[in-house]
C-alpha cells in the first residue's frame, strides 16, 4: 500500500473528510455497509486513485482553420 501524500489539494481533502464522516456515521448507526463504504471512500484519496485514469481529458488542439475564417458583418 503506497500512501501518496505529495499532491494534496482541496478536492482530495474533501473526499477524505467525506469518507471519514461516512465511517463515523456507520459506527454510530451500527451499519456495516456504511462502514465499508466509508473505508472505500477514504482509501481512494489516501491512495490517490479515483476513476482509474479515465478522468483525464487532453486539452483541445487549436484549429487554425476556424480562427482564420473570414466573415461578413450583417447589418
Amino acid at each position: 500500500m503506497n500512501l501518496n501524500t505529495g499532491s494534496w489539494n482541496l478536492m482530495r481533502i474533501l473526499r477524505l473528510s467525506i469518507g471519514l464522516a461516512i465511517i463515523i456515521m456507520g459506527l454510530v448507526a451500527g451499519e456495516w455497509i456504511l462502514i465499508t463504504a466509508g473505508i472505500w471512500f477514504s482509501l481512494m484519496p489516501l491512495l490517490n486513485v479515483g476513476c482509474g485514469g479515465m478522468c483525464y481529458t487532453p486539452p483541445a488542439a487549436k484549429n487554425s482553420a476556424l480562427e482564420n475564417t473570414p466573415y461578413e458583418k450583417i447589418k
